[in-house]
C-alpha cells in the first residue's frame, strides 16, 4: 500500500531526478506521480537541469522548447521560479541559468532582469558583465545592484556602528594622561562639594575626561580590496561596509581598489556604494605590491591604523616585495589584517604559501563572514590578539 510519506518522497526524488526516473518511481496502478504544481516546477527545474550544457540532446528527446532567446518565455520561467521555490533554491537555479546555460539574457534585458530575484551572486555576474550590458538596461541594473546593497547595510550597519563605539567609549571614564581631554565643565560641577572655603580653591577629587570616541577621524581605516574576478563577492560587501566606516566620524576611512593598477575609490564609498561597484572593474592581474605601496601613504599614527587587505594573496607582481612592506607595516605598529575571503561561506581559495608567511610574521590571514566583521573590527579597536580570533574564524569556516 502506497502511504503519503511513501508518495510525498517518490514526488521528491521524482523532482530531483528528473524525467529519466519517471518509470522506476512511478507507483503501483500507473497513477501520475506528479500534480499540477509539481509538473511546473519539474518544468521549471528540466528547463536548466535536463540535457546537456548546451540544451541538446534530454531524457525526452530533442529539445523542441527550453528558454531559448525568447524573453516572454524566460520571463514566465522566472516567475514560476520564484513562485515555486524558496529563495535560497531560486539563488541557485537562477545561477545555474547563465552558468549552465549561458542565459546572459536574464541579466541583459530590463523585462527579464527585473524578474530576477536580487542576491549577491547575481550581482557578481551582472558586474562583472557590466562593460556588455545595454543602455537601455543600465538603470534597472542599478536597481537590482541597489536592492543587494541596501540589504546587506541593514544587516551589518547597527553592528559596526556599535562595534566602533563600544570599543572606544570603553575609555570613557579613563583618565587619560592628556590635559586637553579634560572635561571641565563636567569635572568642576562633579567636584563642587570638594571646595575648600579656607584656601578658597576647589580640589577635584576625580578629573573627567571628554568621551574620546566623539573624536573626529580617531584611528585610520584603510581597506585595500583585491578586483580579480576570484573575488567578486568579497568586492561588493567591501564597498558597503566602506561606505558604512566612511559614515563614522571616528574613523577615517580609505578605501582602495586594484588588479595590476590602483584606484582610489574613497569619494565614492563616502556617496553612494553603487557608484563605487560600478567604477570597479573585475577581473584582470594582480599587483598587491603596488596597491599595500600606494596604502602605506595614507598611514599617519601606525598605532592608530587598521590596514585590512582583502585579497587571495596570489600576487602576479613582486611577491617578496609584498611580504616585505606588509612586514614593516606591521612593525611599525599598523594593525594589519588579510582577508582571504569576505562572504557569506568564509572559506577562502587562495595562496596558502604567502599566507603562511604572513602568519609567521604576526599578521592574521583568514576568510571571514560579513556577520563577524563588526566582531573583528571591535577586536581590533580594543586591542585583542587578533591571531586567536583568526584562529577561530578559521575553524569556523573549516568546520562548514
Amino acid at each position: 500500500m502506497l502511504t503519503d510519506d511513501n508518495a510525498e518522497r517518490r514526488k521528491r526524488w521524482r523532482l530531483v531526478l528528473g524525467h529519466a526516473a519517471d518509470e522506476k518511481l512511478q507507483p503501483p496502478g500507473g497513477a501520475g506521480l506528479l500534480g499540477e504544481e509539481e509538473r511546473l516546477m519539474d518544468e521549471a527545474l528540466a528547463a536548466i537541469y535536463d540535457g546537456d550544457a548546451h540544451g541538446g540532446e534530454t531524457a525526452r528527446g530533442p529539445r523542441g522548447a527550453g528558454l531559448g532567446p525568447s524573453y516572454p518565455k524566460l520571463a514566465k520561467w522566472l516567475g514560476d521560479v520564484r513562485s515555486f521555490f524558496p529563495s535560497d533554491v531560486v539563488s541557485v537555479i537562477q545561477a545555474d541559468a547563465i552558468e549552465r546555460k549561458g542565459l546572459t539574457q536574464l541579466l541583459f534585458e530590463p523585462e527579464t532582469l527585473s524578474k530576477v530575484k536580487p542576491d549577491i551572486r547575481m550581482v557578481s555576474t551582472l558586474l562583472s558583465l557590466k562593460g556588455q550590458i545595454p543602455e537601455k538596461t543600465k538603470e534597472t541594473a542599478r536597481l537590482f545592484i541597489r536592492a543587494v546593497v541596501d540589504d546587506i547595510a541593514r544587516r551589518l550597519e547597527s553592528d559596526i556602528r556599535r562595534a566602533v563605539t563600544g570599543a572606544l567609549n570603553k575609555r570613557r571614564h579613563t583618565p587619560l594622561p592628556s590635559v586637553s581631554g579634560i572635561d571641565w565643565k563636567r569635572t568642576i560641577e562633579r567636584n563642587l562639594k570638594n571646595y575648600n572655603e579656607e584656601r578658597r580653591r576647589l580640589v577635584p577629587e576625580r578629573f573627567y575626561f571628554f568621551d574620546r570616541a566623539r573624536k573626529s577621524n580617531e584611528w585610520t581605516v584603510i581597506l585595500d580590496i583585491d578586483q580579480s574576478g576570484s573575488m567578486a563577492e568579497s568586492v561588493i560587501y567591501a564597498s558597503v561596509i566602506g561606505s558604512i566606516f566612511a559614515s563614522l566620524p571616528a574613523l577615517d576611512t580609505r578605501v582602495v581598489a586594484f588588479d595590476t593598477e590602483v584606484v582610489d575609490l574613497t569619494e565614492q564609498c563616502a556617496g553612494d556604494p553603487v557608484d563605487m561597484l560600478f567604477g570597479i572593474q573585475l577581473g584582470g592581474g594582480t599587483d598587491i605590491n603596488k596597491s599595500v605601496e600606494y596604502c602605506g601613504s595614507f598611514v599617519r599614527e601606525p598605532k592608530k591604523t587598521i590596514f585590512i587587505l582583502i585579497s587571495d594573496l596570489y600576487e602576479g607582481g613582486n611577491n617578496a616585495e609584498m611580504l616585505r612592506r606588509l612586514g614593516e607595516m606591521h612593525q611599525a605598529g599598523v594593525k594589519v589584517i588579510c582577508l582571504l575571503a569576505l562572504s557569506d561561506s568564509g572559506v577562502p581559495s587562495y595562496d596558502e604559501r604567502n599566507a603562511k608567511k604572513l602568519a609567521e610574521q604576526g599578521i592574521p590571514c583568514f576568510g571571514c563572514t560579513p556577520d563577524r566583521l563588526p566582531e573583528l573590527l571591535e577586536s581590533a579597536l580594543g586591542g585583542k590578539d587578533l591571531l586567536a580570533f583568526a584562529a577561530a574564524a578559521d575553524a569556523m569556516g573549516k568546520g562548514k
